[in-house]
């Protein structure tokens, strides 16, 4: 869809290609100071253009509300800023194009406002952020299901669980280093499409790895939300709303969630919501959950074709006409939503360096073929996006960069190890409860019976069962051990679980049963035979898919709620590093509570307390990683970093994992430590707050 904002440029204005050898391309005529002018200090008008809404009223009678409570004006404030910065600049020495351009920027931030345009585009990137949060539960979600109808192995299962990850810590590290050079939205676009397609396409996946392949490339795709999220919405804020809405927007994520955790919650369970085309195309109820889990991509994706470019990376680019169009649409489109259409927008003048980068670009890509031009652009590309990825290690970035990974691994490592280990635990809870209330029946002599109740959670050790019959049950955790079934007859059997062992089997028929001769341990055969078995794996009973495992994600999500509000009441008041250093030392306090964990009711308890106190770190990492760089580096730092969360994520959950049910003490020793050596790290970043974004 060809972008509005793209294709008109202002007659009376001249664009960024820059003429001679000023390293500067600008927008409108004359200069000013600060690198910009205003046309006065209020828009000149003609005596007959005044504007209809302020018709019939007297200037004199407008009166600011809190003048007579001794409270400044906001645009006196914004005069004193403005003020203050341009005589630190006076007293100081000569700042660079890029600090000046930031300034620049700032300042049309604040006369543009905060209202309609923001709150729009918040939405559509939360649900992109949303989008993100929903990837990381659907796996989860649709296992218990889809094991049966893929017939996964455990070692298949743990794979897809980290190949989403995989395909995530890719997608962040590809698609940020590509938003600082292509741009923050076409990357978004592209991220989320190729996130649609393959959600859409793993849902009707038949094979293990077709579906793999499949929700790699869709974790790809999502991967490149969390990096341009935060990079695109910073640059439409002014310094002083900038900490406070990009924790509002983290919130999306929670949403994100409770989103997933209540569909799987309404669909999965469903298994008449499907339909089957013979025996080799099933489509249950579980690759429904997989499609409605894609929505928030798609909304968001149709949302982001009626929004601009971020004129910031438009700037950093030289594109100075379209960057003035979309802040100008900023700008009354806030004012007009505020009732003061009448307001102009006064900017007639930007600076902004036009880089060498992009005139290697466009001398490349004027030679040559179609294919030849494409090959150069690529590869020219690709060494810019590098380059840039190196830059992130230069004397004057190297040190946050080093401290906020640290901060990102640690972070992570815990969050995501301990959030497998939460339900993991409840689940091994689960089955030594089920363990305990096993029956064990010691040589029982059964003959000439009809078995046409299911089976349950048994041990038969030493039976025998002569002439005996096992039609349409279910044989669910059972155990027959050192038996003996002579002349049985089994029909319509259905099993889970269940193995016979050591045992002899003489003159039997098993038709229509899922009981091959796999589930046969050390047992000697005689005269068996099998008819019509039932091939593949298929869904068993409602019980596979317990209720608890949305129930724990859910209120984990919920519990992420309290951690949100605070943070973002508080992260200009208390200052980023505070929030990050404070949230982590106290999470990692709670862990050490998980030694009293001795109950599914305690566990879920200390996870919702864990997320709550998370979710204000994560918001104060999000944020000041957004402060800390450059326009020019700030995707793909973030990218970078994020990568590096997902690679922290995949092996948190890994070694965590490995522990349930072997002891305790080391996940909780390992998240405490992370967390520890996190929050002290974090407490040497600079606060950010009063920083203007370069």
């Amino acid at each position: 869809m060809a972008d509005p904002y793209h294709s008109n440029a202002y007659h009376n204005h001249q664009g960024g290609g820059g003429g001679g050898g000023d390293a500067y391309g600008s927008y409108g005529e004359g200069g000013g100071q600060d690198g910009y002018t205003y046309q006065g200090e209020y828009p000149a008008q003609e005596e007959d253009a005044a504007s209809d809404a302020t018709e019939g009223h007297d200037e004199e009678d407008q009166m600011y509300e809190g003048e007579y409570q001794g409270i400044p004006h906001p645009d006196e404030v914004k005069a004193a800023q403005r003020a203050a910065r341009a005589k630190s600049r006076a007293a100081g020495s000569t700042i660079t194009e890029l600090e000046e351009l930031s300034e620049q920027y700032e300042d049309i931030m604040q006369d543009c406002g905060h209202g309609k345009f923001q709150w729009t585009l918040f939405m559509v990137l939360g649900l992109a952020l949303m989008a993100d949060g929903v990837e990381c539960f659907v796996v989860a979600f649709v296992l218990p299901s889809a094991e049966k109808d893929l017939c996964l192995s455990n070692a298949e299962k743990g794979m897809l669980g980290l190949t989403v990850f995989l395909g995530m810590m890719v997608g962040a590290f590809v698609w940020g280093g590509l938003a600082d050079k292509v741009g923050r939205r076409r990357c978004l676009i592209v991220a989320l499409a190729i996130n649609c397609v393959f959600a859409f396409l793993s849902s009707f996946a038949q094979g293990y790895g077709f579906f793999l392949f499949f929700r790699l490339f869709s974790g790809i795709g999502i991967g490149g939300s969390v990096p341009i999220v935060y990079s695109y919405f910073s640059e439409f804020l002014q310094m002083d709303k900038r900490g406070e809405h990009l924790s509002w927007l983290c919130m999306f994520w929670m949403v994100g969630g409770i989103y997933a955790s209540f569909t799987a919650w309404g669909i999965i369970p469903r298994y008449g919501w499907g339909f089957s085309m013979g025996s080799e195309f099933q489509f249950h109820s579980w690759r429904v959950f997989v499609l409605v889990a894609s929505l928030p991509a798609v909304t968001s994706l149709v949302g982001l074709m009626f929004m601009p470019e971020s004129p910031r990376f438009l700037l950093e680019n030289a594109k100075h006409d379209e960057a003035w169009m979309i802040l100008k649409q900023v700008h009354d489109t806030n004012w007009r939503a505020k009732g003061q259409p009448e307001k102009v927008f006064t900017v007639t003048h930007i600076k902004a360096p036009k880089t060498a980068e992009d005139e290697f670009i466009e001398i490349q890509s004027a030679t040559g073929t179609a294919i030849q031009r494409w090959t150069v652009r690529s590869a020219t590309l690709c060494k810019l996006v590098l380059k840039n990825v190196a830059s992130l290690l230069s004397a004057e970035l190297r040190f946050a960069t080093l401290f906020l990974a640290i901060i990102w691994f640690c972070m992570a490592f815990s969050y995501y190890g301990l959030s497998v280990w939460f339900p993991d635990m409840i689940k091994h809870l689960q089955n030594e409860e089920y363990d305990a209330r096993v029956k064990v029946f010691h040589r029982e002599r059964v003959e000439r019976f009809r078995f046409n109740f299911s089976l349950e959670n048994q041990i038969h050790r030493g039976g025998e069962y002569i002439r005996d019959e096992f039609i349409n049950i279910e044989i669910k955790s059972v155990t027959f051990e050192d038996s003996l079934f002579e002349d049985c007859y089994f029909k319509d059997v259905r099993s889970t679980d269940t193995v016979f062992r050591n045992c002899t089997i003489r003159s039997t028929e098993f038709i229509k049963t899922d009981l091959w001769e796999d589930k046969f341990i050390d047992c000697k055969l005689e005269n068996v035979t099998w008819h019509e078995n039932k091939h593949g794996c298929h869904l068993d009973t409602v019980e596979e898919n317990d209720v608890l495992i949305y129930l724990v994600s859910f209120l984990g999500s919920l519990a992420v709620l309290p951690g949100n509000i605070v943070s973002a009441l508080f992260m200009e008041k208390v200052g980023r590093v505070k929030i990050i250093g404070g949230s982590m030392l106290v999470s990692a306090g709670c862990t050490f509570l998980l030694f009293l964990s001795f109950s599914q009711a305690a566990i879920i308890a200390l996870q919702c307390l864990f997320c709550g106190v998370s979710a204000a770190a994560w918001n104060g990492i999000e944020v000041v990683t957004v402060e800390m760089y450059p326009a020019s580096k700030r995707a793909t730092a973030f990218g970078l970093l994020n990568a590096m969360c997902k690679l922290a994520a995949i092996l948190g959950s890994s070694i965590f994992a490995s522990f349930v049910g072997v002891t305790k003490a080391v996940p909780i020793l390992l998240s405490f430590a992370a967390l520890i050596c996190g929050g002290l790290v974090a407490l040497k970043l600079p606060d950010t707050r009063d920083k203007i974004l370069q």
